[in-house]
């Protein structure tokens, strides 16, 4: 005859809680992985100069597969937070929007790396000087998934801002209010010689404040 098997809640939760704990550390992970690799390129990839060439353009030439892999990688991490940050918050405010937007800036990285830039701005060798004359299809895509994780982890900035402002955390919700604003204000200024260095700031930015947000609920998921 079968017998049933008993589940103990106290082993399940606690299960639960471990698995939400590592998917809120990829969250935290995500910039780590990605400012580890691209300042490793950026230092050793002889030729390449951030002062003029983005670091997507990283993605092509002989070792373009580890700036592939570091798109790729540190989308998935912040898929991973998403979801773990989804579990902290369910039913409260942000609870929704928030994990949403963190989703969709772990999809443009994703994206991103899938899906290469055109040779310009000089890289890799032999690249035109200058932008690419047209665009191709996957580079096409790659602005796409760049915009969309810029503006989606912005926005979620935003959503958080709100949600510490009602909970009476303002230090929290200056800061991620402020992050929204460096954000904007790196991507939008008119400059254009210095569009790849505002790029890489407004990705530390981002990052830092992705990683900061996840341990925070890591913090309150641990007490």
């Amino acid at each position: 005859m079968a017998t049933a098997t008993t589940v103990r809640p106290g082993v399940a939760g606690a299960g639960t809680q471990r698995t939400t704990g590592v998917l809120l550390a990829g969250g935290i992970a995500a910039g780590t992985v990605f400012a580890v690799s691209v300042t490793a390129q950026v230092l050793t990839r002889d030729g390449f100069d951030l002062s003029r060439q983005p670091l997507s353009l990283l993605a092509l030439g002989e070792h373009g597969w580890i700036q592939i892999a570091t798109f790729v990688v540190s989308g998935l991490l912040a898929l991973a937070g998403a979801v773990g940050i989804r579990r902290v918050l369910r039913g409260q405010p942000a609870g929704t929007w928030g994990p949403g937007l963190v989703a969709a800036f772990g999809v443009g990285l994703v994206i991103g790396g899938v899906l290469v830039a055109d040779p310009s701005m000089g890289w890799p060798a032999g690249a035109p000087e200058g932008p690419a004359e047209t665009a191709s299809w996957h580079a096409v895509g790659h602005g796409v998934g760049a915009m969309l994780a810029f503006w989606s982890l912005t926005a979620a900035c935003l959503v958080f801002a709100r949600r510490y402002a009602r909970r009476g955390q303002r230090g929290a919700a200056v800061l991620s209010l402020v992050c929204a604003i460096v954000v904007v204000v790196v991507m939008a200024w008119p400059d254009q010689d210095s569009l790849s260095v505002r790029m890489a700031v407004g990705c530390g930015v981002l990052f830092a404040w992705l990683a900061a947000v996840s341990a925070r609920l890591l913090a309150v998921r641990s007490h």
